[in-house]
């Protein structure tokens, strides 16, 4: 008998396999200049963490999980995305309680059974991050800022990035409701699948690609529009953090995501060059998802791209493994203004391949420096209003506790290391 490979999977064949050795050297390489940390999880996990996660009305949950039960009659599933089981082992090993702040990344296969077409298999590879412990919309933008410095080290220039709000519990249900009455009114016009979706999913309506869905909804109220005080701020927040970065980006008000655990900042990143098919990598903010699954309540905010997708995009070349580092530099921020001056050098000195770390937390000096010592930071740089006024900073040298002035306009760091 001769045995094939199970419909909607591949094998990954010597002449192929560099390119991906390359593509999961280069996301190591930016995750480490972020001061991510890897984790790996099993492809395997209790059913019911995966449908209280995702939510029991998503397509993944109802139609596409790989779902069996074992020798001991225990449900066990697949995993069909990374989040979940990411979060499921910080609360399991109480990772929290090691930082106050935890930033991790994974690569991997996940598992769907979708119908297979270009870029989307059954088994699937995709590379992502979460960050978990706080709520700064800072750390919204650097979860956006490390698909897309993946890409542009891979070359990847042409790509769009879409963002929104999907509220929070505050404002989300009586929008949901508005939307509900809107879309009852255009129900005949609109697919099966969308239909079905008005009374308990109808956010994902927004999100159908059905060109009749999309013409019959193209007036209906949007959620941007229907936020509360803290989500507005939040979002403008995450704009303006972009603005200041000379990044473009575009407002997607129909952008909604696939998972119902999303709150607040909602994105994606898209490729012209792959069809109807366009995500590169989608993510966003779930504050409320730690909680739901059994942990503490914990902000977060996670990303996940696609590796097939990405491979379909770029050139074949090879690269090798980058070991893993601690931060060149931390920068230690006292006020607003620090804070911004300092988020948007460490990612001009990231883009140079450093690795920097600053507080998203908005700790004292003495816990950030304390911080810095725990991670072992090279050096430190201390920045408040009066370094911001006189244009210089002390920049310290951690391991001798040497101090030597340097000015913040021309402050790089290749001429200390």
């Amino acid at each position: 008998m001769k045995f094939r490979t199970i419909r909607g999977t591949k094998d990954i064949l010597p002449g192929d396999v560099e390119a991906w050795q390359h593509v999961e050297a280069v996301v190591r390489r930016v995750m480490q200049d972020f001061n991510y940390q890897e984790i790996r999880t099993p492809i395997f996990e209790q059913t019911g963490l995966f449908a209280r996660s995702i939510g029991e009305l998503t397509d993944i949950v109802s139609k596409e999980m790989y779902t069996f039960r074992d020798r001991s009659d225990e449900s066990v599933t697949l995993r069909p995305e990374g989040t979940a089981a990411a979060l499921r082992a910080y609360i399991q090993n109480n990772l929290g309680e090691q930082s106050s702040l935890v930033k991790i990344y994974y690569i991997g296969p996940m598992f769907r059974q979708e119908r297979p077409q270009a870029g989307r298999l059954r088994q699937f590879h995709q590379f992502g991050a979460e960050a978990l412990g706080a709520d700064s919309p800072q750390l919204d933008v650097e979860m956006m800022l490390l698909p897309l410095e993946v890409y542009r080290n891979l070359g990847i220039e042409e790509f769009s990035l879409k963002i929104n709000s999907v509220g929070c519990e505050i404002c989300r249900p009586a929008y949901k409701e508005i939307l509900q009455k809107e879309l009852e009114n255009v129900a005949d016009r609109l697919s099966q699948e969308s239909r079905g979706r008005i009374a308990q999913n109808p956010l994902r309506v927004l999100d159908s690609k059905d060109e009749g869905d999309r013409s019959a909804t193209s007036h209906v109220p949007l959620m941007k529009d229907h936020l509360c005080p803290s989500c507005t701020s939040h979002f403008e927040r995450v704009q303006q953090l972009l603005t200041a970065l000379g990044l473009p980006f575009v407002v997607d008000g129909r952008l909604v995501r696939g998972l119902d655990y999303y709150t607040k900042t909602a994105f994606e990143v898209t490729s012209t060059a792959l069809g109807s098919q366009d995500a590169l990598a989608g993510g966003g903010r779930y504050d409320l998802l730690v909680e739901e699954i059994g942990g503490k309540p914990t902000p977060g905010v996670g990303f996940a791209a696609g590796m097939e997708r990405l491979l379909m995009v770029m050139e074949k070349t090879a690269s090798a493994t980058q070991p893993l580092r601690v931060p060149d530099l931390y920068i230690v921020a006292l006020d607003d203004a620090s804070r911004r001056w300092a988020f948007v050098r460490g990612q001009e000195l990231r883009r140079h391949g450093r690795c920097v770390e600053i507080d998203y937390l908005q700790r004292s000096i003495k816990a950030q420096m304390r911080e810095a010592n725990r991670q072992k930071a090279s050096y430190v740089l201390v920045v408040g209003e009066t370094e911001l006024q006189s244009g210089s900073a002390r920049l310290k040298n951690m391991a001798d506790g040497s101090e030597t002035t340097v000015t913040l306009a021309s402050f790089d760091l290749p001429a200390i290391r």
